[in-house]
């Protein structure tokens, strides 16, 4: 329509112009005439007629071709008029899809996320959205060559779907494919938030501590995790690896560990007594029983008290003299008479054992004490003492049985 206004208006200038000139040309009472020959033949008419027919003849012209311009590229015009109505069958596809999925309609989302995707301006999300509605359902093959062709759509270094595969793959505990594919992401780029997360979800889904350890740096430095977050999963990390090399029983690999343990971590609470735990059943105990005093005094622990009584020790009588200076401060302690009670047995001094053991279980009675106790006495030849004790000890030992299930069914 707006070519057609621009066409007419000057049209109308032109035939205003004419007018305006066979107005002026009639007070000279001359029409004005214009001649035209070519070889023997020759054409006179007025300026005004010959003005006027110029002009219509331009008029049909470019209505002609106008016209003619509009045929040829009609199929063109059909061809996208087709390819929009596509398109927009194809992003309603789209969003069917998407709320199909989250209202849990798999096999349909999958069904008209496919047979729209060649159509879409963002093939990549019907293809992306279809492999996880088809592992939802439980089609991995199907899942499989949907993220095939998004790979296709996207290229190998496409980030996003490097991402869904992973986690689709991580889904479905197929562990070593996400890896494989987490780990080429990292190579292209190492500061990724969400290649960083994944990675260390899937090292901790396989028990790979080690990895995950030197991990850390990186999901510290790109804020992938909280500072705390980060200090309690290095903790975790150290402790899993200490257990894990305390299972081998390789005390040179346990103190190694130790040695690249930075000081913030070897302070948290715990730590220390399951790196001492591993060297003394790693047979180590002599290599830590200076350390592990030296614990106590700073901050007294009972728990690092019982590893210390548990030490194999090149020197039970100092071993006895150390824990003594305890009872000081600590006389009511129930464990470190426990303790005192165990290493005299070790000494071999059973009255000094017996007294101990007697005093502990009188605090507070354990299992632990009331079996100590009836060693003892079996030792001095007292059985019916011994069998009291033990038998006060199987009671206990009942009694927290039955409290701990009583404790899970509630």
């Amino acid at each position: 329509m707006k070519k057609i206004i621009y066409f007419l208006i000057p049209f109308f200038v032109l035939a205003a112009a004419i007018f305006f000139i066979q107005s002026w040309l009639e007070q000279y009472n001359d029409a004005g005439y214009v001649l035209i020959g070519f070889g023997h033949w020759s054409l006179e008419t007025t300026l005004v007629v010959f003005a006027v027919t110029q002009l219509l003849a331009f008029f049909i012209l470019y209505v002609f071709f106008r016209f003619l311009g509009g045929l040829i590229r009609l199929p063109g015009k059909i061809k996208n008029r087709s390819k929009n109505i596509k398109f927009n069958r194809s992003q309603e596809a789209l969003i069917s899809g998407l709320v199909d999925s989250a209202e849990g309609n798999w096999e349909k989302a999958e069904k008209i996320l496919i047979k729209h995707a060649a159509n879409s301006g963002a093939p990549l999300l019907h293809y992306l959205t279809a492999a996880r509605a088809a592992q939802s359902r439980g089609a991995i093959e199907k899942r499989d060559e949907y993220l095939r062709k998004a790979t296709d759509q996207s290229g190998e270094t496409d980030i996003a779907v490097g991402l869904t595969q992973a986690e689709l793959h991580l889904s479905s505990n197929q562990f070593d494919q996400a890896l494989e594919t987490l780990t080429k992401l990292q190579s292209m780029n190492s500061s990724h938030a969400s290649v960083l997360k994944l990675l260390h979800q899937t090292y901790r889904r396989v028990g790979d501590w080690d990895s995950i350890r030197q991990l850390i740096p990186s999901l510290h430095k790109n804020k992938v995790l909280l500072e705390a977050e980060v200090k309690l999963l290095e903790s975790e990390a150290i402790s899993r690896l200490l257990k894990q090399a305390a299972d081998k029983g390789d005390a040179g690999e346990i103190q190694a560990l130790w040695d690249t343990v930075a000081d913030h971590i070897k302070s948290v609470q715990g730590i220390a007594a399951i790196y001492f735990a591993a060297m003394i059943a790693a047979n180590a105990g002599e290599k830590i029983e200076a350390d592990i005093v030296k614990a106590i005094l700073n901050n007294w622990d009972e728990t690092l008290l019982v590893l210390y009584g548990n030490i194999a020790s090149a020197d039970y009588q100092k071993q006895l003299q150390t824990a003594e200076q305890w009872l000081s401060i600590h006389s009511g302690s129930a464990i470190l008479l426990r303790v005192l009670g165990k290493i005299s047995i070790k000494c071999q001094q059973m009255e000094k054992a017996e007294q101990y053991l007697t005093k502990s279980v009188g605090i507070e009675p354990t299992v632990a004490a009331y079996q100590l106790l009836g060693d003892v006495l079996i030792e001095k030849g007292d059985k019916d003492k011994a069998s009291e004790s033990y038998r006060k000890g199987l009671e206990l030992a009942s009694t927290e049985v039955v409290n701990r299930v009583e404790g899970i069914s509630d």
